[in-house]
């Protein structure tokens, strides 16, 4: 299967799906963290490739209701509206199946309700993030290793440099869970 990774700098969901034996292309604005097939670029030169699944991770700056106080702001200015934009644009694309991934976001108010809601718990890491998944042609994750512990260390992380990068990588498990189910 021919497998966009949309949005993904990590390469983590890519690597799953190239593990699996799919051909696999991560595309950011970014370069990639790890070797392996990646567009540097805008995804909308890439999208019209003849993919057979995208899963996609559109940054969550201007609609994760985490930054609610600010909504304001962004709506003024237009950025808001320019990043749903982008999230329709994905989830329109003529492709088969779409994963669209993201946290609590307006995305469920402007757009639609998520299909699924799903946790790092459920998939082998102790932690609580609330991640969104908005399904076309694919069946809700399955949860693959439910483990206890609830720590909320993403929301707990410190200011740094690299944080906005540490709170937005895939987790491993869910990556893994993607390619052997979607896959």
């Amino acid at each position: 299967m021919r497998v966009l990774v949309a949005c993904e700098y990590s390469g983590r969901v890519r690597d799953a799906f190239l593990a699996k034996g799919h051909d696999a292309m991560s595309c950011d604005l970014l370069p990639t963290d790890v070797p392996g097939p990646h567009y540097q670029g805008d995804v909308q030169d890439v999208i019209n490739d003849g993919w057979d699944l995208m899963i996609c991770h559109p940054p969550c700056t201007h609609l994760a209701v985490s930054g609610a106080r600010h909504f304001a702001a962004k709506k003024a200015s237009g950025v808001q509206d320019e990043a749903l934009d982008f999230v329709r644009m994905l989830l329109n694309a003529n492709i088969p199946k779409i994963a669209l991934e993201n946290p609590i976001s307006i995305i469920s108010s402007r757009i639609r309700k998520p299909d699924q809601i799903i946790q790092p718990w459920q998939f082998g890491h102790g932690e609580t993030k609330a991640t969104c998944l908005w399904l076309k042609g694919l069946p809700l994750l399955m949860p693959t290793n439910i483990v206890e512990g609830r720590s909320d260390r993403i929301h707990k992380m410190p200011p740094s440099p690299d944080r906005w990068k540490l709170r937005s990588t895939t987790y491993q498990g869910i990556a893994n869970a993607m390619a052997d189910q979607w896959g």
